[in-house]
């Protein structure tokens, strides 16, 4: 058991790596590397936080839920909350496209996201925050595309786990 265990356990810093190697492949050249950074650690973020937690804001299972929970819901709409209904947005309506689209009109929800960044950074106290807030809103589309990339690519790779041999003795 401890070998699959040692497979399978990934650490937080661990699969921020993963989803930035990810988006740098299907990314440009020259791509800002902060919003790289960004977008990889929403990308983690939610690759490691159940639709059942309690602890943080749970993982979405679609966008129904993000328009439940932040467009009519009680959710206090300050900063960090827009923040994150713009992550949800980015995360389902790019790395899910092909399992929201049939269901869900991505174009509304990436304008949805966008705003809700855009929203976010004029709450943000922090400047530089503020700034990145701010151009992650106005670069939605294009990132979100390359989230959608990442997922198809992702999804098309095939599954392959090696285990290596138990150690000697144990």
């Amino acid at each position: 058991m401890g070998a699959l265990r040692d497979l399978v356990a990934v650490d937080h810093r661990q699969t921020l790596e993963f989803f930035v190697t990810g988006l740098q492949d299907v990314s440009e050249t020259g791509v800002d590397r902060q919003q790289l950074l960004y977008h990889a650690s929403v990308l983690a973020h939610y690759a490691q936080v159940s639709t059942q937690s309690e602890s943080d804001w749970p993982a979405p299972a679609n966008l129904t839920a993000v328009f439940d929970q932040f467009l009519i819901g009680f959710a206090p709409l300050d900063g960090s909350t827009l923040e994150t209904a713009g992550a949800q947005c980015l995360v389902l309506s790019g790395f899910f496209e092909d399992q929201m689209s049939g269901r869900h009109n991505l174009r509304w929800y990436s304008e949805i996201g966008a705003m809700f960044f855009v929203r976010a950074a004029r709450a943000e106290r922090s400047i530089a925050k503020a700034r990145l807030l701010d151009t992650i809103g106005r670069t939605f589309e294009p990132w979100r595309r390359r989230h959608a990339r990442l997922g198809r690519e992702l999804r098309l790779q095939p599954y392959v786990l090696t285990l290596r041999p138990p150690a000697a003795g144990a």
